[in-house]
């Protein structure tokens, strides 16, 4: 059996972060996460690397804006993940310039986790965000660095337990707000799910230098299916409240930053379409389903049975 590679992981402590570490860990690849000092010391960060520790991580010190220590911290590994979040996205061009002096690694994959950036159609301020990350995209392809970039599209943990409500903590039991017509489909895949197909790839030449993008067929529905499914796991029929396309772009423009992110992010999902408006060619994709058929994905209709 080929010796597995040894995996650096940046951004760890993050939301997809911890799922690539435990996975990496856990596929037995020597796993070894960049750390800061402070994060070695903060309360709840502090309990994630210990829990990485015991799964027989090693913790590595440095950072993304230290270039001495990324040089080091890369040259004892073979591949690079990066899941830093939304503001230090811009910042991986550094977290590039040491991969291309190292010298030695043979997979990155850079913190992508989202829409497929290079097929999304986005409304301000989702429009920059996506962006920033299409940027870095090109930028580890003009530096020729091998690489695999991850569609994941949506997290099942983030948007399902509310029926991708935002303004309530429990999925809905009266009314429901479905934004658009509810008819694109759109993909929401468990985190621990997208971690192991991702660590899955990292050794795979069918995924070199293309994006592996999800969409399992038991997790790719309409919003109207997915109320639908949540209607009959209840027993009740809801209320459904349409928000038209003009309006949602209406309530992106008077939110404040942080909600307007979402909306938009919402609207090119949900009214657009971003996630699945595109054909997936041999040329730049691969589906993960497809390729990795043993990875068993929780569907929607099995994980809204777990809630109701």
């Amino acid at each position: 059996m080929a010796e597995k590679s040894k995996i650096l992981i940046i951004g760890a402590t993050g939301y997809i972060g911890k799922f690539i570490a435990e996975a990496s860990a856990k596929e037995g690849h020597p796993t070894f996460i960049l750390t800061r000092e402070s994060t070695v010391k903060h309360p709840e960060k502090s309990k994630l690397l210990d829990n990485f520790k015991s799964l027989g991580a090693k913790l590595v010190i440095g950072d993304l804006h230290d270039h001495e220590s990324l040089v080091k911290a890369i040259k004892q590994v073979d591949v690079v993940i990066s899941t830093v979040g939304g503001e230090s996205v811009a910042d991986q061009v550094k977290l590039i310039a040491a991969i291309k002096e190292a010298g030695n690694v043979k997979r990155f994959i850079p913190s992508d986790f989202t829409t497929d950036v290079d097929h999304v159609n986005a409304v301000e301020p989702a429009k920059s965000a996506f962006k920033e990350k299409a940027n870095i995209r090109r930028a580890v392809e003009a530096a020729r660095i091998p690489h695999t970039f991850v569609a994941c599209n949506g997290f099942a943990d983030f948007f399902l337990p509310t029926i991708c409500q935002m303004d309530t903590d429990t999925a809905p039991r009266e009314k429901i707000t479905i934004f658009g017509d509810g008819t694109p489909k759109v993909v929401f895949v468990k985190e621990e799910e997208i971690a192991l197909t991702t660590i899955k790839t990292v050794d795979d030449p069918r995924t070199l230098n293309k994006t592996l993008i999800f969409r399992p067929p038991g997790n790719t529905l309409s919003f109207n299916e997915i109320v639908s499914i949540w209607e009959r796991k209840i027993g009740k029929t809801l209320e459904r409240t349409y928000v038209s396309g003009e309006q949602l772009l209406k309530n992106i423009q008077e939110a404040p930053f942080d909600l307007s992110i979402l909306l938009s992010i919402m609207h090119s999902i949900f009214v657009n379409g971003s996630v699945t408006d595109f054909e997936i060619e041999p040329s730049f994709g691969v589906e993960a389903s497809e390729l990795y058929p043993e990875v068993k994905y929780t569907t929607i209709d099995e994980y809204l049975t777990k809630i109701s």
